[in-house]
């Protein structure tokens, strides 16, 4: 006798189904579309990225088999690979784009009161991009080289949780720094960039938005020291300066006074050199957001290798988008789940016990309790027991 809900059914119970409703209606997702709907295009490809899927062939085959099952997991529509790779061609993008929006706003609000261990109130984002390498002959529109495809995936988190909230997809060759003159600055955040973003005229644009920015420097800056402040000769913290921009060609696209601090990375033996707009907080704390900057490359690494955006199920530039989009919405979605049933093991040995019991009927409670029963045997055991 069936009863109770797979685990993919509890899963859709996270979903905010009239916000998805309103996405497709916005960019007429249905249009001409008369048995498979948006949803059931975008439960397969999170089914695919839940479960690991590697083709179209492997999606059809998978979810055939548990054809009894599809309906109550809220597949209405027959699953075949040449519907869902026409609704990946020709579907708007942006619906999944906006849903993606949708479920980071609900993330932000349930991580906003986590702990940061740096004392600081305000939001602190770090932005960077990465490179998804495709092959030329398959991507002719994302010619990246001579013999190279690729797109670029732009990416603004929170560090807080490390929810990304702001992405942009774009061909390879656009410049990380023309991403800062289509991103809206948020007064009173900080904005941890890497050396690849330094332009002075993008940086005065962030200033003048009441927002504060750290990054590191390019070498052979042109500046003139104006102050000296006191630092603490026992930390790591070499030089907190007040400097001014010298450089004739651009010494106008940033006209004001900004703060240079060096530091030692006594574990890297690395000297390193930051400007900030900010004058208010400890050298050695605009050092350590810095470092915090690391989430966003442990981010990157995740998805490409937990996630399918490496290997795509079409070779339109709409078809890549769409997998992106429903890739980021599923990691969104496990960190909302792993939130709210206060899950204690991370995010990628979750998504591996969900790949695992995708179809299994049992609780969501009764899962996470089995899980951290067996971890804490398996720690009982791992120490020797001297005295038996």
């Amino acid at each position: 006798m069936n009863t109770g809900k797979t685990i993919f059914a509890q899963i859709l119970e996270f979903l905010p189904l009239k916000q998805f409703q309103k996405c497709v209606k916005r960019y007429k997702g249905h249009y001409k579309v008369q048995s498979f709907s948006c949803m059931d295009q975008f439960l397969c490809m999170a089914f695919a990225q839940l479960t690991f899927r590697e083709s179209l062939r492997d999606i059809e085959a998978c979810l055939r088999s548990m054809q009894s099952k599809l309906y109550h997991m809220g597949i209405r529509g027959r699953v075949s690979r040449a519907t869902l790779a026409r609704a990946n061609e020709n579907r708007d993008w942006r619906i999944y784009a906006d849903f993606a929006q949708v479920l980071i706003h609900i993330a932000r609000d349930l991580y906003s009161k986590d702990s940061f261990e740096i004392d600081l109130e305000e939001t602190v984002y770090a932005l960077d991009a990465t490179i998804i390498d495709l092959c030329l002959s398959l991507f002719p529109w994302a010619k990246f080289r001579k013999s190279k495809a690729g797109i670029k995936l732009h990416t603004l988190i929170d560090l807080r949780g490390s929810i990304p909230t702001f992405v942009e997809i774009t061909h390879a060759k656009i410049n990380e720094k023309a991403i800062l003159d289509i991103l809206i600055p948020e007064p009173g955040s900080f904005y941890i960039l890497d050396r690849g973003y330094f332009h002075y005229k993008r940086l005065y644009h962030l200033h003048q938005s009441k927002a504060y920015f750290i990054i590191r420097a390019l070498r052979g800056l042109r500046i003139r020291r104006v102050y000296s402040h006191k630092i603490d000769k026992s930390s790591e913290v070499r030089c907190d300066q007040t400097v001014i921009i010298t450089a004739a060609h651009v010494a106008n696209d940033y006209p004001e006074k900004i703060r240079r601090v060096v530091f030692y990375d006594q574990e890297k033996q690395k000297r390193l050199i930051f400007f900030t707009n900010n004058f208010d907080l400890p050298a050695l704390t605009i050092a350590q957001l810095y470092k915090k900057r690391w989430a966003i490359e442990l981010f990157f690494k995740w998805i490409k290798q937990h996630l399918r955006i490496k290997s795509f199920f079409g070779t339109s530039e709409n078809a890549v988008k769409t997998q992106i989009w429903i890739a980021i919405s599923v990691y969104v979605l496990i960190a909302i789940i792993k939130k709210r049933l206060n899950v204690e093991q991370n995010l990628y040995t979750f998504l591996q016990i969900l790949s695992v019991t995708i179809f299994e009927k049992i609780p969501f409670s009764r899962l996470i309790n089995q899980l951290s029963d067996k971890e804490q045997k398996l720690e009982n055991h791992n120490q020797l027991e001297l005295f038996n």
